[in-house]
């Protein structure tokens, strides 16, 4: 498949219903292509399909990539090597089917099993936290995408990250571990400093707390990317 095709309309399916799915597909339907169907389990995550992708309809694991050709597996990095397996063993993949999936720490080879039915592999995981709702499709603009697959697709994933609205950016596949490690890292102590941070100035009894922490946290963080990390004293 050329980078051309990838940029066509696609019939696109999407397993799970988290955050992230939904997103991500409502970025790829404004950029032309269809949405076909969606995996979503439980009352809430029925509830985002209905609100972030309207009409679609919510179908099966097995009947969602059926009908697809191109499947967003966007579910924890954790559940992904068994379902791939799991389909592969009921033959459920398409030759030539585009299969991506959203976990930080996986490459494009979690699809391994998968290869023999002919699926064309990515791995995109986009760098921002989810709020679950249109307000993401602007965050995006502001985010990367972590591209892995074997070269000859890379383009392809260059070109839905780019139709999803950021950047992508290249991370081999032996680096995924490290590149899940680091941007975890940043997630969690940005949490923990602000968390701690609030309490502190509430125990104070200080007004609009959050409007004081984020400034100084939005500041700071602003500061250190554009450094890019130098030595401050440099």
């Amino acid at each position: 498949m050329s980078v051309g095709a990838a940029a066509s309309r696609l019939g696109i399916g999407v397993v799970g219903a988290g955050r992230v799915g939904p997103v991500l597909a409502r970025a790829l339907a404004g950029a032309g292509h269809a949405i076909i169907g969606i995996h979503a389990s439980g009352d809430e995550g029925r509830e985002r399909a209905e609100a972030m992708l309207p009409g679609v309809p919510v179908l099966e694991v097995a009947e969602v990539v059926r009908r697809s050709e191109l499947v967003l597996f966007a579910i924890p990095g954790a559940e992904l090597p068994a379902l791939v397996q799991g389909l592969t063993a009921t033959g459920a993949w398409q030759p030539g089917q585009l299969v991506i999936h959203t976990a930080p720490e996986h490459g494009s080879q979690v699809f391994a099993p998968a290869l023999a039915a002919g699926v064309i592999p990515l791995a995109l995981h986009p760098a921002m936290v989810f709020t679950g709702t249109s307000l993401d499709l602007t965050r995006l603009a502001e985010a990367t995408v972590a591209v892995t697959a074997p070269a000859p697709v890379l383009p392809i994933g260059q070109a839905l990250a780019v139709e999803m609205g950021a950047e992508p950016v290249i991370v081999a596949e032996q680096d995924r571990a490290a590149y899940a490690e680091a941007v975890g890292a940043a997630g969690d102590f940005a949490r923990a400093v602000v968390r701690q941070a609030l309490s502190a100035l509430s125990e104070l009894g200080l007004e609009v707390p959050d409007r004081i922490v984020g400034g100084i946290v939005r500041a700071a963080v602003e500061e250190e990317l554009i450094a890019g990390g130098a030595d401050p004293e440099l």
